[in-house]
């Protein structure tokens, strides 16, 4: 038996491809319960619906990826060069955005409390070296 084709999943419809996925999962399930209590008598059909399903899950995703790329798609070629020149405007900081930015790492510098040199205990082997 050969492998199934992409060409069988990509005439589904959405629903349909949905629902398919569903049903090789599910009769995936069942060949795994089949192998855990030794009754499968035919373990080449676990490479042929894995590869079933990773089809249908590819055609799925590029129908995912094709209409969002429909969505965010710009109508004109002049509106994506008005975008990005607003992009680039709204994204760099103004002069006195990066003094307040510098005023406030200082004082949060001054406020943060010194660190205050530990000194432990004398240990075990010192201890040992003073006898």
């Amino acid at each position: 038996m050969p492998l199934p084709k992409i060409d069988d999943a990509r005439t589904l419809s959405d629903q349909e491809l949905a629902d398919e996925i569903l049903a090789a999962k599910r009769e995936l399930f069942e060949l795994r319960l089949q192998q855990a209590t030794r009754r499968l008598e035919k373990p080449h059909q676990f490479k042929h619906l894995k590869h079933r399903i990773s089809q249908m899950m590819t055609v799925a995703r590029e129908r995912q990826l094709a209409a969002v790329s429909e969505e965010t798609t710009p109508q004109t070629v002049s509106d994506s060069a008005d975008a990005a020149t607003t992009a680039t405007a709204t994204t760099q900081p103004t002069q006195a955005e990066v003094e307040e930015s510098v005023q406030a790492d200082e004082q949060e510098s001054v406020s943060e409390p010194e660190a205050t040199e530990v000194t432990p205990e004398s240990s075990p082997s010192e201890a040992k070296e003073e006898e």
